[in-house]
């Protein structure tokens, strides 16, 4: 969003330059949470396109190895990709799982959140707009008010302080607006995004333990260590590591 409030400083300006400052301090604090939001929007729909396209490329290894020459001819080989390309279909349903779960509450929620900031960019340039005019009546009325007190210009005046009277208002009305309507769309932030990053942290939470399970479970399956206890499984980890740890690296000079 690229905002261009109202800057000119003319020498007598119809509100007081806190007042300028503290409504651009507002708009900037609102510029800042569109392009977070957008920021946001954007990675999660990336790491959402990411997963799947992860979950497609290890669907087509484990089918290309299925077809493959190698497969045909070594009958461990294929036992332990047809495991697992099981693993990669039941975890196909649990991508998919996430993937609608966080477009619904997440990418879709972001969107229309994000889709609020041009109104209001419309309204600050209105706002602008308004002050703008405030400021020009206010300086005809002020060049009359300077002039002599004949019939015509006396006119003038009159009519120059109805435009006046009427683009106070219309100032008025909209700066007021906006003072009141900015500070609760920014703090409104929390109670709106907070549910769906509780839902992306819970689906992400299921998805990644359902991973962990079923390839741990196709782990053992490729290894032959369906029926070893926990314990069992732990001391050969143990043993292995010891192994890695005793070996040494030499460098000759």
């Amino acid at each position: 969003m690229s905002w261009n409030p109202f800057r000119s400083s003319p020498k007598k300006s119809v509100i007081t330059r806190t007042e300028e400052r503290e409504f651009d301090k507002e708009v900037k604090k609102l510029e800042e949470l569109d392009q977070v939001t957008k920021k946001l929007y954007k990675d999660v729909k990336r790491s959402t396109e990411a997963k799947q396209v992860a979950a497609k490329s290890e669907r087509k290894i484990t089918q290309d190895l299925l077809n493959s020459t190698l497969c045909q001819t070594d009958e461990e080989l294929k036992q332990q990709v047809e495991d697992w390309d099981r693993s990669v279909n039941k975890l196909e349903v649990y991508t998919h799982d996430m993937s609608n779960c966080v477009q619904k509450t997440v990418i879709e929620p972001m969107k229309k959140f994000s889709s609020i900031f041009p109104g209001v960019q419309t309204a600050v340039k209105k706002r602008d707009q308004a002050l703008q005019e405030y400021q020009k009546c206010q300086m005809k009325v002020d060049k009359y008010e300077l002039r002599d007190r004949t019939g015509i210009n006396r006119v003038k005046q009159e009519s120059a302080k109805k435009s006046l009277h009427a683009a106070r208002e219309e100032f008025m009305y909209r700066n007021t607006a906006l003072k009141e309507d900015m500070p609760k769309l920014r703090n409104g932030r929390i109670e709106y995004i907070q549910p769906s990053f509780e839902s992306l942290i819970n689906s992400q939470t299921t998805y990644n333990t359902e991973a962990f399970k079923i390839y741990s479970e196709s782990y053992f399956q490729m290894n032959g260590l369906m029926e070893t206890t926990k314990e069992e499984y732990k001391d050969r980890i143990q043993k292995n590591l010891s192994s890695i740890k005793s070996l040494s690296i030499t460098v000759d000079d």
